[in-house]
């Protein structure tokens, strides 16, 4: 049995192929960003999975394919989870990253490949190998354009009073907004960059909103200037992205690339499809 995984930070897909391409099941677990997770919580995560733990001594291959797997330290310290859970497998660990080329762009061709989802992230594909510009150093300084960004973005403004107040009020019914909760999910409970992007959900519902057209126009042209113009060829090659922030967001991330000139290339919320096209072929 194979698996392949697209592993965001908030959750992650999970194939399983048999030895011909065929689909065997479909399922899903929390992310597994190893940046933010400890051990033991991964290993909850996979063990609280039926299919997972039912079918862990038949799975020969594990293609796993990450948001947090951009250095070999958690690389490794992935790879010594799945061989403890997964005994009889082989496992191949890279940053998500891989995922979104795989699933936009064909081997031989040329493109920028962004994520915009939970997390940002930009590269460059020259038909053969990936090259970044930029090093994530994480939620908190970077992901520019992502589901934390804005949702950070609507919190603060929300704190600092330059949220409209039609949108705020509404924006609090919509959400528990008080200090000591938004502080307890920020500092003291796992996945706080995951906490952040829930309220992106908001920016996307209500995104005729003046205020909110702002808001997602900056955060695109910021996610532009810092990460896709550092390239080259940025305007000369098609611009793919993946991520549910790109997919619903896609007419206005659309307009924003075309006014600085961009290609606009292939939008897709999930590159799990992609993945399984792929390695379909390297059976």
């Amino acid at each position: 049995m194979i698996l392949i995984v697209d592993s965001g930070a908030t959750k992650s897909d999970w194939i399983a192929l048999d030895e011909k391409g065929e689909k065997l099941f479909f399922t899903q677990t929390l992310g597994l960003s190893p940046e933010v997770l400890t051990r033991d919580v991964i290993e909850d995560r996979l063990a609280n999975n039926f299919e997972l733990s039912k079918n862990k001594e038949v799975v020969t291959h594990l293609f796993f394919y990450g948001a947090g797997c951009g250095t070999d330290r958690m690389r490794k310290f992935l790879k010594e989870i799945f061989a403890d859970y997964f005994p009889n497998a082989k496992a191949d660990v890279k940053e998500d990253t891989y995922a979104a080329i795989y699933a936009t762009t064909k081997i031989g061709d040329q493109g920028i490949v962004c994520i915009l989802g939970t997390g940002s992230n930009c590269s460059y594909f020259d038909g053969h190998q990936l090259f970044q510009k930029v090093t994530s150093l994480g939620y908190i300084p970077m992901d520019d354009g992502s589901g934390n960004f804005f949702g950070r973005k609507l919190i603060r403004d929300y704190y600092f009073h330059k949220m409209p107040a039609d949108l705020g009020i509404k924006f609090s019914k919509e959400y528990d907004l008080e200090a000591d909760v938004i502080k307890d999910n920020l500092y003291k409970q796992p996945n706080p960059n995951t906490y952040l992007a829930k309220f992106a959900r908001f920016l996307i519902e209500n995104k005729e909103h003046p205020y909110c057209k702002g808001v997602i126009d900056k955060g695109f042209q910021q996610f532009i200037n810092n990460y896709i113009m550092q390239f080259e060829l940025a305007t000369k090659v098609p611009i793919n992205f993946v991520g549910s922030v790109a997919y619903f967001l896609r007419e206005e991330l659309k307009t924003v690339l075309e006014r600085n000139d961009l290609i606009v290339g292939v939008i897709r919320q999930k590159p799990i499809d992609g993945l399984v096209e792929f390695h379909r072929q390297t059976l």
